[in-house]
């Protein structure tokens, strides 16, 4: 608000400055002394302060801006990031340009359309009281030219909007299919299927063209409106004084004759009074574009999501031992219920956790990390129970090693240690040594997202290598010998037992008998009894 209060006193500093221009020219008309430099001086001053409180008014509406965007950026980032399930309504490229491109559609609402809007209620009737306190014929003119405006641009303004709304919509898509189709590139190129990519890619980027340009007409319609009506009114103003300065008009005044200084200074005022309306116009499209990003943010905001317990704080040192406890744990997956039996994992022991595809095991092991809530029941780590102010401490003891491996876009060594020094000793541990050596760069070495340049067996290693790096306690890993070879998966297993032997609890989920045989129990989410012995 002190921002657009300062737009609007920047606006109204041109009232004394067009008194002064016609003061001077109603001098020079009358053959007076128009005193030119004090004239001069006067104008200058108050074109500097104009100056001034735009200026100032720009800064703190970028300011304002600026913090805005950046704290629904925060938001979305944040939400995004301690979120347990993708969204439903926008997929990760949506989002993506939702935060990082749509936001930046608020900077013209709140640079140009709020004070737009300040000075549109403002000036005109500022103007309008002056013009009839000389002429109730062009305060007439004004007052029946100056409505049409907003009115047109509201009947517009519901075309702009859905306009707007469908060409967000066609962005968010154009930028799912992106990601989406990336993702699968390196299949897409193995099958063949390259040229119906490209078409597909062309024909959506067509309905963006088309959505864009619908945007477009519409905002060039309400221009040419405006304009037309603004250079009506501005015209019937200028003719009717000229004419009454003139002799030949008569009425429109009060009784009075209308006098040089008063007729120029109407002419003056009238393209001022709607300024604001053509400057409102043409931040209409900034108001309807806003509209439309903000009921994309509002119904993100209303969808409802599980969380990761935690607030991603860093964390603090919690004890080494810590023995693992579940009471009366269920989860849910859809509308199905899955009950867990009540467990207790003394430290330092080797658990393998079987049953058939959808039974819970990734579930559990998910449940354990924190990275999904239970339904009901309690998990207790050490003396800890797992909960929001408990996650982040825990977690960082905890270990993960997830089915699908994935990357940063960075170095190997980056995408084991995230900036800390690599220890030999671990690295044995991971058997990734051979790996390193076949690296054209070494550990420097930059990988995708996707782990280019390292197999299937690879990629677990340097995943057990990344969870090695972490100094946990507890290591849990998720199908580590799924689609492995014998001897990768004999090696990827090597690894964990020497984690274990160190002292490390270890949770593996398994369908691989040769895993269970080297545990000390297996947990069978089958069995009635939930557990048997190794």
């Amino acid at each position: 608000m002190p921002a657009t209060l300062l737009s609007l006193a920047a606006a109204l500093v041109w009232l004394p400055q067009a008194a002064v221009i016609a003061w001077v020219l109603s001098a020079l008309l009358a053959g007076q002394d128009a005193q030119p430099l004090t004239s001069g001086a006067i104008f200058l001053a108050l074109a500097a302060l104009r100056t001034l409180l735009n200026h100032a008014a720009q800064r703190a509406l970028a300011a304002t801006a600026d913090r805005v965007v950046a704290t629904l950026r925060a938001e979305i980032l944040g939400r995004e990031t301690l979120a347990a399930a993708p969204s439903a309504q926008a997929g990760p490229g949506a989002l993506a340009t939702l935060a990082a491109e749509k936001l930046e559609t608020l900077r013209p609402f709140v640079m140009r359309y709020r004070p737009a809007r300040m000075r549109t209620l403002a000036v005109p009737l500022v103007i309008l009281g002056f013009a009839l306190w000389h002429s109730w014929a062009v305060a007439l003119v004004l007052l029946a030219a100056g409505p049409l405006i907003p009115v047109f641009m509201a009947l517009v303004g519901r075309a702009a909007k859905e306009a707007s709304q469908r060409q967000m919509v066609e962005v968010g898509a154009l930028s799912d299919l992106l990601v989406d189709r990336l993702a699968a590139l390196s299949d897409l190129r193995l099958i063949g299927a390259g040229a119906r990519v490209v078409d597909g890619f062309a024909a959506a980027s067509d309905n963006l063209r088309r959505r864009t340009m619908a945007v477009l007409r519409v905002a060039f319609l309400s221009s040419t409106a405006l304009e037309l009506f603004a250079a009506l009114g501005i015209a019937l103003v200028a003719i009717w004084v000229g004419f009454t300065l003139l002799g030949q008009i008569g009425w429109g005044g009060w009784g009075g004759r209308l006098t040089p200084f008063a007729g120029i200074y109407l002419v003056l005022l009238a393209p001022e009074f709607f300024m604001p309306l053509r400057e409102l116009a043409a931040a209409w499209h900034d108001k309807a574009a806003c509209d439309a990003v903000m009921q994309e943010v509002e119904s993100w905001r209303e969808e409802s999501r599980p969380t990761l317990l935690g607030q991603g704080a860093p964390a603090l040192a919690t004890a080494t031992t810590m023995p693992i406890r579940l009471t009366g744990v269920t989860a849910r997956r859809g509308a199905q219920t899955i009950s867990y039996p009540d467990l207790d994992i003394r430290p330092g022991e080797r658990i393998a956790i079987k049953g058939r595809s959808g039974t819970g095991k990734t579930t559990l092991l998910r449940l354990l990390a924190g990275l999904e809530r239970p339904a009901s029941g309690r998990i207790e780590i050490g003396d800890a129970t797992l909960d929001d102010d408990s996650a982040d401490a825990l977690r960082a003891r905890i270990g993960w090693m997830p089915q699908a491996p994935h990357f940063l876009n960075r170095s190997l060594r980056h995408n084991i240690g995230f900036g800390r020094d690599l220890d030999p000793d671990l690295l044995d541990a991971a058997r990734i040594g051979a790996v390193i050596k076949t690296l054209p760069k070494g550990t420097a070495t930059p990988l995708g997202e996707r782990g280019a340049g390292l197999s299937g067996g690879e990629a677990r290693r340097v995943m057990l290598a990344r969870a090695l790096h972490a100094d946990p306690d507890i290591l849990l890993a998720d199908e580590p010998t799924a689609d492995l070879d014998r001897d990768t998966a004999a090696q990827v297993i090597a690894g964990l037992l020497r984690f274990a032997e160190t002292g490390g609890t270890l949770l593996i989920s398994t369908h691989d008998p040769s895993v269970m045989e080297q545990m000390d129990r297996v947990i069978d989410l089958d069995a009635t009894s939930a557990e048997v012995p190794a």
